[in-house]
């Protein structure tokens, strides 16, 4: 049965381990953005022997690209980007100590058996929500990489921010999950179509 779970990053491994997928999370506190631009710049920084902007450590990473703020607003509509974009990057991250994703749609094996072995979840929001998901958005600003626009690297203070757990650390994958579930139906409305 899923439930409930508050997040305040940074994250232990004990908040990790306890996720299961399907759990519904709600993220207070905070987390920072990067999409692939800005992970290949961390990459490059990385391979240069440099010292990285943000220490990710605990930390939550949210696959996204805001617009730009309204007048009177924090920030403008924050969707999340799909994540397989960021797949070729996962795994350096998690050896940083991320603890947590949060993107749409499905990893690759590679990354869920990464986060197997680093003790970290893959965490789902709505797409399309972006202006709702906005609203939970207390306070943004630039920390790294500013000439990226949208892709530079932002730390974000959020409250209850919403999420779904796609990928927990024990292997579970939600989305695999669905598609069995609905076969599974499925073949029980053919088998009683049949006996009518």
């Amino acid at each position: 049965m899923s439930k409930t779970v508050h997040l305040r990053p940074p994250l232990t491994d004990g908040d990790v381990v306890q996720l299961e997928i399907g759990d519904k999370v709600l993220v207070t506190g905070v987390i920072y953005t990067a999409r692939d631009a800005a992970h290949k710049r961390l990459m490059d920084l990385l391979a240069a022997g440099k010292e990285l902007p943000v220490d990710f450590k605990g930390q939550i990473l949210y696959y996204v690209g805001p617009s730009p703020a309204k007048p009177g607003r924090v920030i403008g509509a924050a969707g999340p980007t799909t994540s397989y974009r960021m797949d070729s990057y996962t795994h350096t991250m998690l050896q940083l100590g991320l603890k947590a994703m949060i993107g749409k749609g499905k990893r690759a094996p590679e990354v869920i058996a990464a986060m197997q072995q680093y003790k970290a979840v893959y965490l789902g929001a709505t797409g399309g929500a972006g202006a709702l998901i906005s609203q939970c958005i207390k306070k943004a600003e630039v920390v790294a990489f500013p000439e990226l626009g949208p892709e530079a690297i932002h730390r974000l203070e959020v409250e209850n921010l919403p999420a779904i757990v796609i990928n927990d650390c024990q292997g579970g994958d939600l989305y695999e999950l669905g598609v069995k579930e609905y076969r599974r139906s499925a073949e029980t409305r053919d088998n009683a179509a049949e006996c009518r």
